[in-house]
């Protein structure tokens, strides 16, 4: 039996210059956020895994706080945005959230800013 296709995510933006957060994000968008920070010649390295729910304009006004915070504010220069579909539960996006983090726990760029939720382990 062949294997359903599962998609989270209805839309992507990716590597957006912070300035173009109010153009490029609409209110009330619901998925995961990574902050990036752009690093030449490299790329860019993620500074935070984050997400927003349709409450106090979703995705946007959460890149937005970021953006004033003192904590966050000045470590990155991008952003990705990837929204759920609406069929996605708030949990689930919790839970690709919690994963997402989890892979990024012992990344030393990540680490100060990406408090890993707990994730729950395969019992013996």
């Amino acid at each position: 039996m062949p294997a359903s296709r599962l998609r989270f995510f209805r839309r992507r933006a990716e590597f957006i210059p912070k300035a173009k957060i109010g153009t490029t994000v609409p209110r009330n968008t619901r998925g995961i956020y990574v902050l990036l920070k752009e690093s030449k010649p490299e790329g860019y390295a993620v500074v935070y895994v984050g997400m927003a729910g349709a409450d106090r304009a979703g995705i946007q006004g959460r890149l937005r706080t970021h953006n004033r915070s003192t904590e966050k504010g000045p470590h990155w220069t991008h952003f990705s945005v990837y929204e759920a579909w609406d069929n996605i539960s708030e949990r689930e996006i919790r839970e690709l959230e919690g994963l997402i983090r989890h892979l990024f726990r012992r990344d030393k760029a990540s680490l100060p800013l990406n408090k890993a939720r707990k994730y729950a382990l395969f019992s013996r």
